[in-house]
């Protein structure tokens, strides 16, 4: 029965990943066609696959194999992938950007974790629907300033305390949704994807502008969503080990650490290729930035080590959450690489440019983003996009022109990657950590598939396909 469940899981997935064969664009793709002269075939996709079904699957099926193993089955399909691009297609290109997109990715994200793991907030006030969903929109609000990664660190230890007696699986569902993903739409600073395309040429205030109205539509509805169900919890018990007097009052511990997650923010913004005084190292014609890096590591260092230990014990801390994160997504990292490669081929055909539109774009960045990274993704079809109006995404002026003259598909490209991310545990990096640190708290989490079943496809697919038809299809508000 359990291997019939595993087969059938595979399967599901194996069916949202055939469109890995017929979307998108991505420079990594075309200089590793252009380096080894081959393209990767289709069979390659499977270590990924594989290493999707057992983030899904282990932690139902083979608890115990899974929580000793998952860095050695990672780094492993991880390692098969790389040799094959080393040893069989002599292409080190796509290995080594893959590294250092990884390097980049886990540098952020272990360094807001662990500065925010030192700070405590502590809403010690009655828990009520209409107290979480405020407690959401101030999230969803605050990701535009330190990130989707920085407030969902933030604030989610806050969140489940505010429930102590009353949480539910769906409660840190509904904080992925809004904080971890849909409410970093208005800034650069909010979501990876938004940043890079920042850095390719995108004004900063354009997704502010641009994307405000599908944001607040987005998260109104989820609110409200939120608060019918939010209504009807009757449950009583605690997973924090605290009376349960209401003290009715907010108190803060380890606000100093406020100070590193600034250091962190200004450090996203050091990158060489926008700034030439930053120092780089020159790989393959690119500047790849170590400084921004190196601080971040060195934030999240001194940051735990000045902490204030009343804020970390009250808060749980521990390092399980971020080396989970850290290993999956080092496989996760190199395994997809194929699966972008093939990505960027269709769309650098014929046949791919002549699909382009607003509405391929909104759902292709989508569907993808929610089980591909959504950072590279993005890049993938803005630059599928801009080339075929004849433009070229390494040309900031391009970049430009292309975001004030053609809104409708840079605004697809933009919703689709961000809203997406909400869909799988790994379409953004805050996702996994913040399911991570419920289950180390003690709240049992759905499943890979459990999550997207019962969650994403009767709450989020009608939330994109409203968004679709009113911004996309029939361009209500442009």
């Amino acid at each position: 029965m359990k291997i019939g469940k595993i087969i059938t899981s595979g399967f599901v997935l194996l069916l949202f990943l055939l469109p890995l064969s017929g979307f998108g664009a991505m420079e990594p793709a075309v200089n590793a066609v252009a380096e080894s002269g081959h393209s990767v075939p289709f069979w390659t996709v499977f270590p990924f696959v594989l290493l999707l079904i057992m983030i899904a699957t282990g932690p139902l099926f083979y608890e115990h194999f899974w929580h000793q193993n998952y860095p050695k089955i990672a780094i492993g399909l991880g390692l098969l992938v790389v040799a094959y691009y080393i040893f069989a297609l002599h292409n080190t290109h796509s290995p080594v950007h893959a590294l250092i997109e990884y390097v980049q990715f886990i540098s952020l994200l272990a360094a807001l974790y662990i500065a925010s793991g030192g700070i405590m907030i502590n809403i010690d006030k009655k828990a009520t629907p209409r107290a979480n969903v405020i407690l959401l929109l101030i999230g969803a609000a605050l990701a535009n300033l330190i990130g989707t990664t920085g407030a969902s660190m933030l604030l989610i230890r806050p969140f489940v305390r505010l429930n102590r007696t009353r949480i539910q699986p769906y409660h840190i569902i509904f904080f992925i949704f809004m904080v971890s993903n849909i409410g970093g739409s208005l800034t650069p600073i909010g979501d990876p994807p938004l940043f890079l395309g920042f850095l390719k040429g995108v004004p900063f205030l354009w997704t502010l502008v641009h994307n405000f109205i599908p944001w607040i539509f987005s998260l109104g509805l989820l609110g409200a969503v939120f608060f019918l169900i939010d209504i009807r919890n009757k449950t009583h018990h605690t997973v924090f080990e605290d009376d349960d007097i209401i003290r009715n009052k907010i108190t803060l511990k380890g606000g100093g650490n406020f100070l590193w997650l600034i250091v962190i923010i200004g450090a996203v913004f050091l990158d060489p290729n926008v700034l030439p005084w930053v120092p780089a190292i020159n790989y393959d014609g690119q500047k790849v930035s170590f400084v921004r890096e190196l601080i971040m590591i060195s934030v999240g260092y001194l940051s735990f080590k000045f902490a204030n230990r009343q804020a970390l014990e009250g808060n749980q801390f521990s390092f399980e959450p971020i080396r989970e994160v850290g290993f999956l997504f080092v496989g996760i990292f190199a395994t997809m690489m194929p699966a972008l490669e093939l990505v960027g081929n269709f769309a650098a055909s014929p046949d791919g440019t002549a699909m382009i539109n607003h509405n391929t774009l909104y759902w292709g960045t989508g569907v993808l983003s929610g089980f591909l990274d959504n950072a590279p993704t993005y890049i993938n079809f803005l630059t599928a996009a801009m080339a075929s109006q004849g433009a070229s995404i390494n040309q900031i002026s391009e970049v430009m022109s292309f975001a004030k003259d053609n809104t409708l598909l840079l605004k697809a490209i933009s919703i689709g990657a961000v809203f997406f991310g909400a869909f799988t545990y790994i379409g953004n990096g805050p996702n996994f950590m913040v399911k991570s640190i419920a289950e180390e708290i003690g709240i049992k989490m759905p499943s890979f598939f459990g999550y997207i079943i019962k969650y994403s496809i009767p709450i989020l697919l009608p939330l994109f396909v409203i968004v679709w038809l009113i911004f996309f299809k029939f361009s209500i508000f442009l």
